[in-house]
Formats: C-alpha cells, sequence, structure tokens
C-alpha cells in the first residue's frame, strides 16, 4: 500500500521544503492523554449544568450519559483513520484521503470553526471566572492576558506546553475530587434534595425529546478529545497511541462528567422547573449548590480552577487549530505560509490561530451576550465534521477496501450509526445554530469553487 503521507508532502522528504514543513516528535502516550484533557477540561460541565438541568427536566446525569456513548461511535471511528492516515490535520486529512480533495476541503472548514473558536469560548470562560475573583479587572482584559501567556507557552513548543499543561491538568483533577469528596460527604450526613435517580429520570416527568435537545448542548464539553489526532505527527512510537489516547480521553471524560453532574443535581437547591423558568440562575447554578451545601470556600476554589484549567484549555485548542490551519496550508487548501514550520514548531499557523481567536474572545468579552453568540456557532461545525469523520472510515474501508475486506461492524455498522446519532443532534440544535452552520459551509463551498476554477485555467 502507498505511504499515507505521500499526498500531503509533496516535496521530497530531504528538500529544503519538506524539511521546514515537518513537525518534531516528541510526544508520548501521556501528552497525548494531557492535551485531549486539558481541552475537554474535567469540569467542564461547571458552566453549562443548569443549562442542561433545565433543558433536561432534571435528567442531566442521562444526558452525559448518552452524549459520552454518541461520541464513543466518533472517538471509534477516529482511532480507526488514525492508525491508516497517521497525519496532523485529523479529518481534513481523513476526508481527503477518503473521500477526495473537495470533500476533504469541507471537512477542514467545518472543523475550523470548532478548533478556532472553542478556544476563544474557552478564553473568556477565564476571563469571566477571573472577573468574578478580581472584578477590578475588566474580563475582557483578563481574556487578552490569557491569551498571551498560552501563546507564548504554544510558541516555546508542543513538549514545553505539555508539561506546563500536566501541572494544570492535575490541579483541576484534584479540585474536582475535593469537591466530589464534599458532596458525598454532604449527602450522606444531610440527605440529597432531589430523588437519588433524578439525575437519569428527571426530576418532573421524563422526556426523551428533552434529553435529546440537552445532548446537543452538551456535546460543546467534549469537543476536545478529537484534538489529540491532530499530533498524530508528533506523537513517538506510532499512531496506535494516538488511538488509545482517544478512547482512553473520552471514556475518562464521560466517567467525571456523570458522577459530578449527578452529584450537584442533589445538591441542587432548586428544580429544574425553576432553573428553565428562570434562565438568569443557569449560568451559576453549579456554583450556587455547591455554595449552599458545601460552603463559600469550595465556591470560590472551584473558581479559581475553572479560570486557569479553562485558559489552558484554550492552549490545547490553539495548539490543534494551529495543526489543522499547518495541514490545509501543507495541502495547499489555504496559503501555503500556514505550513512552515521553525524548529518543528507550526510557528506562522499558531500565530494565526490566536490572533483569530483574540480578536473573537476580546469581542465576546465586551459584549453581555457574547458567550452565547460564540456557543452557538462551534457545535454544527465540528459535528459536521464528525459526520464527514464517520463517512470517511465508510469510505475508506468498505467503498475503496484500501485494507482489504472490510469488517462490517466497526467500518459499516459503527459508522453509520455514528453519523445517525449526530444527524439527529444537528437537528435538534438551535436554529441560529444551524443557521451559522450553513452560512459558513456556504463560504466553504464558495472558496472550494474559486480554487478548483483556479486549478482548471
Amino acid at each position: 500500500m502507498a505511504d499515507p503521507l505521500a499526498p500531503d508532502t509533496p516535496d521530497a522528504p530531504n528538500t529544503p521544503a519538506a524539511e521546514h514543513e515537518q513537525l518534531r516528535r516528541a510526544l508520548g502516550f501521556r501528552d497525548l492523554v494531557v492535551y485531549g484533557l486539558l481541552f475537554i477540561a474535567p469540569m467542564a460541565p461547571v458552566g453549562v449544568f443548569g443549562t442542561l438541568d433545565a433543558k433536561s427536566r432534571g435528567a442531566v446525569a442521562l444526558v452525559y450519559l448518552v452524549a459520552t456513548v454518541a461520541m464513543a461511535f466518533t472517538a471509534f471511528s477516529y482511532a480507526q483513520m488514525v492508525r491508516v492516515v497517521p497525519q496532523a490535520g485529523s479529518v481534513f486529512a481523513y476526508a481527503r484521503r477518503a473521500l477526495g480533495e473537495g470533500t476533504g476541503f469541507v471537512a477542514g472548514w467545518m472543523a475550523m470553526l470548532d478548533y478556532l473558536l472553542i478556544p476563544a469560548v474557552a478564553y473568556l470562560f477565564a476571563g469571566i471566572a477571573m472577573e468574578a475573583l478580581v472584578p477590578q479587572v475588566d474580563r475582557w482584559l483578563w481574556t487578552g492576558i490569557a491569551v498571551v501567556v498560552t501563546t507564548l507557552l504554544n510558541l516555546w513548543g508542543v513538549r514545553a506546553a505539555a508539561r506546563v499543561g500536566f501541572a494544570v491538568l492535575a490541579m483541576e483533577i484534584v479540585v474536582l475530587l475535593v469537591f466530589m469528596v464534599s458532596a458525598i460527604v454532604v449527602l450522606a450526613r444531610d440527605g440529597a434534595r432531589r430523588e437519588w435517580w433524578s439525575p437519569l429520570v428527571g426530576d418532573h416527568g421524563f422526556s426523551a425529546v428533552a434529553v435529546l435537545g440537552a445532548v446537543s448542548v452538551a456535546v460543546l464539553s467534549y469537543l476536545g478529545f478529537d484534538a489529540i489526532a491532530t499530533f498524530a505527527e508528533e506523537v513517538t512510537g506510532g499512531s496506535a497511541k494516538v488511538a488509545r489516547a482517544v478512547l482512553f480521553c473520552l471514556a475518562l471524560a464521560g466517567v467525571l462528567f456523570v458522577a459530578q453532574t449527578w452529584l450537584v443535581a442533589l445538591l441542587e437547591p432548586v428544580t429544574s422547573a425553576e432553573l428553565a423558568a428562570n434562565p438568569a440562575l443557569q449560568g451559576a447554578a453549579f456554583y450556587d449548590a455547591v455554595d449552599v451545601s458545601v460552603g463559600g470556600w469550595l465556591h470560590d476554589l472551584v473558581a479559581v480552577s475553572k479560570a486557569i484549567g479553562a485558559a489552558f484549555a484554550a492552549l490545547a485548542g490553539q495548539a490543534a487549530g494551529a495543526r489543522l490551519l499547518f495541514a490545509m496550508g501543507r495541502g495547499r487548501r489555504l496559503p501555503r505560509a500556514l505550513a512552515r514550520t521553525d524548529g518543528g514548531v507550526p510557528r506562522v499557523a499558531l500565530l494565526v490561530a490566536a490572533t483569530i481567536t483574540l480578536v473573537a474572545a476580546v469581542w465576546a468579552a465586551r459584549r453581555d451576550n457574547g458567550l452565547d453568540e460564540l456557543v452557538s456557532v462551534v457545535n454544527v461545525g465540528a459535528l459536521t465534521a464528525f459526520v464527514l469523520l464517520h463517512a470517511s472510515v465508510v469510505g475508506w474501508f468498505a467503498v475503496r477496501r484500501m485494507e482489504g475486506p472490510p469488517r462490517w461492524l466497526p467500518h459499516v455498522v459503527a459508522p453509520v450509526v455514528g453519523a445517525a446519532i449526530l444527524i439527529a443532534v444537528i437537528v435538534e440544535a438551535s436554529p441560529s445554530a444551524q443557521v451559522v452552520g450553513v452560512v459558513w459551509l456556504g463560504v466553504g463551498l464558495v472558496i472550494l469553487a474559486v480554487q478548483g476554477a483556479r486549478r482548471e485555467v
């Protein structure tokens, strides 16, 4: 079989041009897990708990359980493709090889909404949390500081950023464990405010439609495990490590998300119906439950952890976004300058990604509804790219049969089911998110058409 790297490296490996378009292999399994968990953030549900609780009628733990299963199909497809196309660029590279140049561009273009704007959301979370702790400094300034600090770490190199990220991740996990132990102690001492099984069945009647609608929001918490695949050209020891890291991160995140939302739902002082009737209460619902049940000290500890953790989630997202820009530049789908590396670090792509996220994050930080507007444009792009990922598995293994006769369960059934789940989630997404997704797709198709016309001239 042909070398899977060949289509994206048109220059011979030893030419000067090729040397400046190669990434340095410096990451091990632990580093990949660190990047994945940093991007996901172990306490990601903190910011969206109230919204999910209200939307799902109290079945918030079930929402995360369903979301984990839904994302498991996507993680499995990533594990399939990263073994046969071990390239930076992730879904762009997979769809390009399995489905063709045009589809590959569309997949990469839609994924850019995720990789370039999710870091902006995370930076804004950090700015909001820091403003709550130090209100004398406006959130937009905190947001800008977070962008600058994490960008410098990324420019230093992927290995250095992973070392610092490991320390931050350890802190986040310790804080999460402190919360969980404290919650269990309070529940054992004072009892639960809701029925013990209500996080699975709801606190005022079960609704499958309500749960599915909440899943369309909850998937935001998982966006990031897929970013591990963008580091495929920087891992030592083969792409099998990348596949294992993708699956491990998703499984661990799912367990942490279900456990913490179950506990906080039992501590929640108001019902999900009250949260639905008072949207202003939703953003701080997690913190309010901790405040009332455990104490203000844990509220502050969670807020500090959320501020630092969000900034480093953005660091991992920025690094992944830069790898996507790098791969699309190397594939001549974006300006070729993005594919240039310096000492194995894609600094041009990193600076472009940092500039976009800085502008988006500071813009949102200066608007009252900036967070809602940013979040609404992210999910549909990522989910559309995931659908094309599943199509890539079918195209590579079952249609083109690049690895011999396909195995029907992993190569056809699983990706088709995964794509169907994602399409159902997209249908249940907010109308504004769907509109933004369609507009972004339209812009991408225009660019693709212009590129095709130029190549024919």
